[in-house]
């Protein structure tokens, strides 16, 4: 990880290309069985509308099965799921990483600790990806 601000935002550090680490992720979630439901170029759409960017993609991605039982027990969490993963370049070329910490998402909503375990495994995705 770096020193980068967090705010509940864990960042680590991908030896690979932002779009390949977009698509380890993305390869992860679907052997795993949950659905994506986004994939958002922004620097891509950025390049259409004629201005740069550093290479920077998001998924969002999750189950209704596993969103509803923490969206009923903290309504607000709906703000912040799906789930998402930021793939992102910074100045120096180095490839992120980064998405909310299920501790993080707690403590904003009040998610009940026995419900937790419905986000808490995109941490070892995430690192999964970036290996």
């Amino acid at each position: 990880m770096t020193m980068l601000p967090d705010n509940g935002i864990v960042h680590l550090s991908s030896p690979y290309s932002v779009p390949e680490t977009v698509k380890r992720l993305e390869a992860l979630l679907l052997a795993r069985g949950l659905p994506l439901l986004a994939r958002i170029d922004h620097s891509g759409d950025a390049a259409k509308a004629g201005l740069q960017m550093r290479p920077t993609e998001l998924l969002i991605f999750g189950n209704a099965k596993a969103g509803t039982a923490l969206m009923a027990a903290a309504p607000t969490l709906a703000i912040d799921l799906p789930l998402k993963a930021l793939a992102w370049e910074d100045a120096e070329g180095r490839v992120w990483l980064s998405y909310n910490s299920s501790e993080y998402l707690q403590h904003r909503h009040g998610i009940p600790e026995e419900l937790l375990k419905n986000i808490a495994g995109l941490g070892s995705l995430a690192a999964e990806a970036v290996r």
